[in-house]
C-alpha cells in the first residue's frame, strides 16, 4: 500500500526542518565555512543525497525562512484591503510580526549569533544580498500585477527597491541595538522607527502612482 500523499508531505517536510536545524546549530557553532555537507548529514541522521535534494545551495539551510517570507509578503500585497496602500500595507505587517513576536523579526541571543555567523563568511553575505534582490523582484511584480500594470513596470521596480532597502536597513540598525545592550524592546522599536520614517518617504516618492 502507497503511503498517503499528506503523510508523505508531512515526513518530507519534517526531514527538510531536520536538516535545517542540524546545519544552523552547527553553523553557529562553529561557522558557517567550517562545516561541511557531510557533517550536516550526519547530524541530521540521513545521506549526503538527501541534504541535497532539499537544499541545492548550503547556504539556503541557514535561509530556510526565506520562502515562508517571499508568500507572506506577496500574499500581504495580494489580499490587501483596496482603501490601504502597499506602502501602508507592508508598513502595518512590520508592526503586526513584531506585536506577534515572529522568529523573522525575534532579537535574541540566537538571532545574534546568527547575524553574526552571516557576517562572518562572505558567501552567506552575497547569498544575503541575492535574497534580498529577488524579494524586491517578486515585490515589483506583485505590485505591478495588483495595480495592472506591465510586469516591468519602472514605478513598481523603485516601490520595491526602497521598500526592501528601508527594511534593510531597519534590520540591521536593530540588530546593532541588540548587539549593544540585548535589549529586545529597544531592538524591536529601532526596527520600526526605521520603517516607519522610511514608509512615510516612499509613499512621498511614489505619490501619483498607485503603490502609494
Amino acid at each position: 500500500m502507497s503511503m498517503p500523499s499528506d503523510l508523505r508531505s508531512r515526513k518530507r517536510l519534517a526531514t527538510r526542518q531536520g536538516i535545517s536545524d542540524a546545519a544552523t546549530r552547527l553553523f553557529l557553532e562553529r561557522g558557517f565555512d567550517h562545516v561541511t555537507v557531510d557533517q550536516i548529514a550526519a547530524a541530521a541522521d540521513v545521506g549526503r543525497m538527501t541534504v541535497f535534494n532539499h537544499f541545492p545551495r548550503k547556504e539556503d539551510m541557514l535561509f530556510d525562512r526565506d520562502e515562508a517570507l517571499r508568500e507572506m509578503l506577496r500574499r500581504s500585497l495580494q489580499e490587501r484591503d483596496p482603501a490601504v496602500g502597499p506602502v501602508e500595507t507592508l508598513r502595518r505587517l512590520a508592526h503586526r510580526l513584531v506585536a506577534e513576536d515572529s522568529p523573522s523579526l525575534r532579537f535574541s541571543p540566537d538571532s545574534e549569533r546568527f547575524a553574526a555567523t552571516v557576517e562572518g563568511s562572505a558567501t552567506l553575505q552575497a547569498r544575503a544580498r541575492a535574497i534580498r534582490d529577488e524579494i524586491a523582484g517578486m515585490i515589483a511584480q506583485t505590485l505591478a500585477a495588483t495595480a495592472g500594470r506591465a510586469p516591468h513596470d519602472p514605478d513598481a521596480r523603485l516601490a520595491a527597491g526602497l521598500l526592501l532597502a528601508t527594511w534593510s536597513a531597519a534590520l540591521i540598525e536593530a540588530h546593532g541595538v541588540y548587539r549593544a545592550g540585548h535589549d529586545a524592546p529597544a531592538a524591536q522599536a529601532a526596527f520600526l522607527a526605521l520603517v516607519d520614517r522610511g514608509s512615510r518617504g516612499i509613499g512621498a516618492a511614489m505619490a501619483g502612482t498607485p503603490y502609494a
